[in-house]
């Protein structure tokens, strides 16, 4: 089972993100990402292994990342790599 989220709008749309992967976390999954555009530069990509904590880490709580338009997503492999 894997999880989405988007957001659009006027502030930083990494904090929305992380917020909206944690209600997605008692799904159990073995991976999260985020793609992050500010809407000058290419989106910013970030993927991190095992649980939404890593995934923090990766990008210091969201702080790495910035834009207003994005969009998360959980995965839980359920056929391997």
């Amino acid at each position: 089972m894997c999880g989405i989220i988007g957001f659009a709008g006027n502030t930083e749309a990494v904090s929305v993100l992380l917020d909206g992967l944690k209600w997605l976390e008692y799904r159990g999954y073995d991976s999260a990402g985020l793609a992050v555009r500010d809407g000058k530069a290419l989106a910013q990509v970030v993927k991190a292994k095992g649980r939404l904590n890593n995934l923090a880490e990766k990008t210091d709580g969201g702080k790495t990342l910035k834009g207003t338009c994005g969009i998360g997503h959980t995965r839980w492999a359920t056929h391997g790599e």
